[in-house]
């Protein structure tokens, strides 16, 4: 029986807290010009999650068409571990192995993550409830599971061990505890299935603890982390696009903060293996009321700001909306609804899709005198040699670009484009919403 909480889906709480990894700053300037560190495939750097077994094939099947739609092939499966062994030794694998040869047949790159104790392994006291969030009493075991896993289905090309034990993992966070987890399954993993990457729990938000201060990432670094050859991954789940606090752009200011502190630290790989936000209408669960159109319009800035930072590879959570055994929240973060058909926010990412080409490669911005200080703007190049132009405003009306006299603006939430042409300086209309401006030099 599925109930809240069934999927560990994004809780959106509020988790304050100060670490020595990350600074967090106050206020940066408003206008916004990024520059992405290296080309951006979108085949190779946007996933979805998907929990593919939990669906009949046949609506699981109109989900991955919808996805190869899109052009996409990285999925992050989630596996719970009492639903595939309820009982020790009673291993049902029969929904897994059906979805795990489709998506086989469809040649997805998979992350796959094994989480959840059942009873019998829970370190949880009898009588319990939620006993699934706790830790497993005997590491090993856990670690014998995933390597059954990676045995059987050699199709995986990345295990991730747990999820988010910054915030599940009863009775309170333990990082020393979840590190010995890590280590000790990435070890037996890599002894019986060698050749496997292996990523550590993506970690709620920027990981930050319930209750302990600090984040869980900063301990992990200390206890040796970044010489373990492990993708380091978290869950910058935020109110809205640019942060909590869009003012302050706290999303940019401690997501590019957290991700340079990994790397300079030794990690060569940060994922971000879940973002996104529900489109639920209510009762209101944490995450403000945004509907279908406001969740399509959140989701493409977002995705035009991770392009342009440092992360490796980035996965929307989710492919599908989910049924009422889960919170109403938490039913509304897919792009497809329970049918497999496209919501908006699908739609507007084919169209995003489709402008910018499978490929794009860094560029400078456009030049404007009359920019408003809170623009965003993000240029690249597309494979075809013609300049693509990420950018919205909440205050400005529109802007000149001098040189550019010839261009198409492209609105991927309306599926719309219009025709720009002046003989020196076109003019362009702005939205709050992502809009993609396209022109060849």
């Amino acid at each position: 029986m599925w109930r809240r909480g069934f999927f560990w889906l994004p809780a959106l709480l509020v988790l304050a807290s100060v670490a020595s990894l990350m600074p967090w700053s106050p206020r940066v300037s408003a206008q916004t010009t990024l520059k992405a560190p290296r080309a951006v495939e979108w085949k190779d750097f946007l996933g979805v999650n998907a929990q593919f077994q939990y669906f009949d094939p046949a609506v699981y099947q109109k989900q991955m068409a919808r996805l190869d739609a899109l052009g996409l092939n990285w999925v992050r499966l989630t596996i719970h571990w009492f639903i595939i062994e309820p009982h020790q030794g009673d291993l049902q694998w029969r929904e897994l192995d059906g979805a795990m040869a489709a998506m086989q047949r469809h040649g997805y790159n998979t992350i796959a993550y094994l989480v959840g104790s059942p009873p019998f392994a829970s370190s949880a006291p009898a009588g319990t409830s939620n006993r699934d969030q706790y830790p497993p009493s005997d590491f090993k075991l856990f670690a014998s599971r995933m390597v059954s896993l990676a045995q059987r289905y050699p199709q995986v090309s990345t295990w991730q061990v747990w999820n988010e034990p910054n915030i599940f993992w009863r009775p309170k966070e333990d990082p020393t505890a979840y590190y010995r987890l890590l280590t000790t399954t990435a070890d037996a993993i890599r002894a019986q299935v060698p050749g496997k990457a292996i990523a550590a729990a993506g970690m709620a938000y920027y990981s930050q603890m319930h209750s302990t201060p600090g984040l869980i990432l900063d301990i992990l670094l200390k206890q040796g982390l970044a010489g373990q050859n492990l993708i380091a991954a978290y869950h910058p789940y935020s109110q809205l696009p640019e942060g909590d606090d869009a003012a302050a752009q706290d999303f940019l200011v401690r997501g590019n903060a957290l991700n340079s502190a990994l790397h300079n630290n030794g990690v060569a790989q940060v994922w971000a293996t879940e973002w996104g936000w529900s489109s639920y209408d209510g009762p209101r669960e944490m995450q403000a009321l945004i509907g279908i159109d406001g969740q399509a319009d959140y989701t493409l800035r977002r995705l035009a700001l991770m392009s342009a930072m440092d992360y490796q590879r980035v996965f929307l959570f989710n492919l599908s909306d989910l049924d009422a055994r889960v919170s109403p929240r938490d039913r509304y973060y897919g792009l497809l609804d329970l049918d497999g058909q496209p919501k908006p926010v699908y739609t507007a990412l084919r169209n995003f899709l489709n402008v910018t080409g499978p490929r794009l490669l860094p560029a400078d911005a456009p030049v404007s005198n009359n920019a408003p200080t809170d623009l965003y703007n993000i240029a690249w190049t597309r494979n075809d040699g013609a300049h693509v132009w990420m950018f919205w405003s909440a205050s400005g009306q529109s802007l000149q670009l001098p040189g550019v006299t010839q261009a198409t603006l492209f609105d991927p939430l309306a599926g719309s484009h219009t025709n720009l042409s002046d003989g020196t300086a076109i003019t362009v209309p702005l939205k709050t919403s992502l809009q993609l401006l396209v022109w060849t030099p």
